[in-house]
């Protein structure tokens, strides 16, 4: 199965200038805009693997603007149509979407961009580290190393 019950990948424009891009990733008119919370980079070194994360709370929308990652989503929610399904999904400028991952399912994330790997996360409320969930990358089995999922 390759879909997650409330995940969402919506393309994004990218609008050329000779002086310099401009690259998209969300406005409060988007269908998937839930509000504002706060916004943060993160930088995934080539082959490492960040997660897994479950929030319980937070809405993630995921843009890589440099480089390319692979998001993995798990959906362990009891009654879920896609209860126990993965998605894997890569990103960056050549596939420039942003990835709306909702609360409750776990999500892990991957640089396979040979320099630097810079996501974009716009949350829909602050960090809390009370409303997260994290275990170790090896709890739950997905085979990172097949780079075509």
């Amino acid at each position: 199965m390759d879909f997650i019950e409330g995940l969402t990948i919506s393309p994004l424009q990218i609008i050329p200038n000779p002086k310099g891009e401009i690259l998209h990733a969300m406005k409060a008119g988007d269908k998937m805009f839930k509000g504002f919370g706060e916004a943060y980079f993160s930088v995934a070194n080539k082959g490492e693997i960040k997660g897994w994360k479950k929030h319980l709370k937070m809405t993630l929308n995921l843009i890589v603007p440099v480089g390319n990652i692979r998001f993995v989503v798990f959906d362990d929610r009891e009654g879920s149509k896609s209860y126990g399904a993965f998605h894997s999904i890569i990103i960056g400028k050549k596939n420039y979407q942003r990835v709306t991952v909702p609360p409750n399912v776990w999500m892990a994330f991957q640089g396979i961009g040979d320099e630097l790997n810079l996501l974009l996360n716009i949350a829909n409320i602050e960090h809390d580290p009370e409303e997260a969930v994290s275990i170790k990358v090896d709890e739950i089995k997905y085979a990172w190393d097949d780079i075509t999922t």
